[in-house]
């Protein structure tokens, strides 16, 4: 996923009222802009990081510029903003980097499904028409060395669970796959300090058979593209 255009540095002052994050820069001065994500954000927004921001052309916006990514202080780079794992891992199995997603003819993206009015991330369809829902994850807390995820508790990640577990009951392949989002990261776990149900749903859910994978993201100011397979410890 290439950035439409080059994104602008800045350093980040502090987040607040969860979709807002005041920046900093010569050119600008102190500035707010939107920041497309719904968790903690916890070790991704500290003050004095340097932040990376997209400018959009529609004039309407009130907040023009988008937060893209961050960068600590270890110079690793994060991406905040939690729309583009679905791009990530669209292009990822396109591309045949999630080699356990290989072979379909079709993908489909934000399908609905489910008995609790959900919506599938994408769907993949084979020749024969035989179907296979991968329901997307970004993941960015790192702590101790360790990835987790949900950065906060998420009654919307819990039910897609369910429904990724009632598919796999019926007979169709079920993914949840996991996109580190976060140069730090080199495994994921679920984060049963935070979300203890999500966890326990997550380990249900391999119970079952659906398949949980990770994949690592490289990121740049210029382009975030997958990148290669990390573990998954579900204990």
């Amino acid at each position: 996923m290439k950035f439409i255009s080059p994104l602008n540095k800045a350093t980040l002052l502090k987040r607040y009222k969860r979709f807002l994050v005041d920046l900093h820069c010569e050119n600008l001065g102190e500035f707010t802009v939107h920041c497309a994500n719904t968790g903690r954000m916890t070790g991704c927004a500290d003050p004095y990081f340097n932040a990376y921001y997209s400018t959009s052309n529609n004039h309407k916006r009130k907040y023009p510029h988008s937060l893209e990514l961050t960068q600590n202080n270890q110079g690793e780079f994060i991406c905040v903003n939690t729309n583009h794992a679905n791009q990530v891992a669209y292009e990822g199995i396109e591309q045949g980097v999630v080699s356990e997603l290989t072979g379909y003819q079709s993908i489909q993206r934000e399908v609905k499904y489910g008995q609790e009015n959900s919506r599938i991330d994408l769907m993949l369809e084979s020749q024969d028409n035989s179907p296979c829902y991968v329901e997307v994850k970004s993941v960015t807390l790192l702590e101790s060395s360790q990835g987790y995820f949900p950065d906060a508790q998420t009654q919307r990640g819990q039910k897609h669970i369910r429904e990724l577990i009632t598919l796999k009951q019926e007979g169709i392949r079920a993914v949840l796959l996991f996109v580190v989002m976060h140069e730090g990261i080199n495994n994921v776990a679920p984060a049963a300090h935070i979300d203890a149900e999500y966890a326990r749903l997550l380990k249900r859910a391999c119970d079952a058979g659906v398949e949980v994978l990770a994949y690592k993201a490289a990121i740049s100011e210029h382009e975030i593209s997958l990148s290669h397979q990390v573990p998954v410890n579900i204990s």
